[in-house]
């Protein structure tokens, strides 16, 4: 309700009078719904009014001025360029006086009172004290980390209480997460690590919205894996990328194992011309503030062609007619070699097969082992059958 009714002369002199005083001996009023209203930034203000005045006077113009200065005259407000365009006058000229302003900003922020002039000599009038609007905006208040666990809130804070009854509502990397409540605070009890976000409220029936707010949420390592690359057959000589990865907040240290053996840190670890020393198993922890985790453990396989191939004597024999001596081929290989040749020294073709070979003849012989990444040859080794008439073992 507006208290006072301010008369305007035409040259600009002011008498103010008590509305209540005025309206019961003149017929004279200006009445608001709000005194103070709170709008939203973008939002749509309604400033609802209604007017009297004497009867015999007939109203020749209507319009809304804004922080109404004694002794000054107060433009209308629906030829400012600023307003013009967002300035609808819904009221009449008989006792209906409402305006809706469209597009609110903080430079909207002012006294607005309705005026009217009548036909009379003296019947420029304006209603004081008026509206007074506050134009707010939108912002979360969250604290800046929680760890998973927490029970958190998030409020939606303006610079003034709403006037409209506001519904709340709350989005969290853009998607819808509540439809409406007439709290403005949001509660996340037991926040998960897939709580974390960004986060922005709004009011309902407005397009506009607050900043957006990160939560972090911290939690401790989970998810920790190896994995190996490339991911086929490893080979002697290759190059190996071990990778190695975690879910956590903050983001988790990093160390290689092979068995109980530290040997790097880091989210990746590199092996570099590959050997066969290097077959193990290998396995990472992932480590931060709130916990650790290993992950399981992966095996280095390393294939590798013959070597170390040597010619061993095994057995020993001698029969009515002759002799033979066994001999036996060994290398190291992975995988095991299962294919053997056996030669005689300056004989171009292989005598024999098989891990073993029985040499009936004296002479010198080797052998060479196979598997699929390559072959290898031993050294040479003598043999010499005796002819004895005797009876193997």
């Amino acid at each position: 309700m507006c208290l006072f009714l301010t008369h305007v002369d035409n040259n600009c002199s002011i008498n103010n009078k008590i509305i209540s005083d005025v309206f019961s001996e003149n017929g004279l009023g200006v009445s608001y719904s709000h005194s103070h209203i709170c709008a939203l930034k973008n939002s749509s203000v309604i400033m609802n009014c209604t007017y009297t005045y004497p009867t015999g006077h007939q109203i020749k113009k209507v319009f809304w001025a804004k922080n109404p200065v004694k002794g000054e005259v107060h433009p209308d407000l629906s030829e400012d360029p600023e307003y013009s365009q967002r300035l609808q006058y819904l009221g009449d000229k008989q006792q209906n006086c409402t305006i809706r302003l469209s597009h609110v900003t903080q430079k909207d922020a002012h006294v607005y009172c309705f005026r009217f002039i009548t036909d009379k000599p003296d019947g420029i009038w304006i209603g004081r004290p008026g509206v007074t609007l506050t134009v707010t905006d939108l912002q979360v208040e969250s604290p800046e980390r929680v760890t998973e666990g927490d029970s958190v809130r998030l409020t939606c804070k303006s610079s003034c209480a709403l006037t409209d009854g506001a519904t709340f509502i709350w989005y969290r990397n853009s998607q819808l997460l509540t439809k409406g409540t007439t709290e403005n605070k949001l509660i996340l009890s037991q926040v998960r690590r897939e709580d974390k976000g960004n986060y922005k409220c709004a009011v309902h029936g407005h397009n506009h919205t607050s900043t957006t707010v990160y939560l972090n949420v911290t939690y401790p390592p989970k998810s920790v894996s190896v994995s190996i690359s490339p991911s086929g057959e490893i080979v002697e000589g290759d190059s190996v990328t071990l990778s190695c990865s975690s879910d956590s907040n903050p983001p988790a240290e990093i160390s290689w194992f092979k068995g109980r053996t530290f040997v790097g840190s880091g989210k990746i670890y590199s092996i570099s011309k590959i050997s066969s020393d290097h077959s193990g198993e290998y396995k990472c922890k992932s480590i931060n503030e709130h916990g650790e985790k290993y992950s399981a453990a992966v095996t280095l396989n390393v294939m590798y062609p013959p070597r170390s191939v040597a010619v061993s004597i095994i057995h020993y024999c001698q029969f009515w007619e002759g002799g033979s001596v066994t001999l036996m081929c060994s290398s190291d290989s992975n995988p095991p070699a299962l294919n053997f040749s056996w030669f005689k020294e300056n004989q171009s073709s292989a005598v024999g097969s098989g891990q073993s070979f029985s040499a009936l003849q004296s002479g010198r012989f080797y052998c060479e082992a196979h598997n699929q990444h390559g072959s290898q040859r031993s050294g040479v080794v003598t043999v010499i059958v005796k002819g004895q008439i005797n009876i193997c073992p």
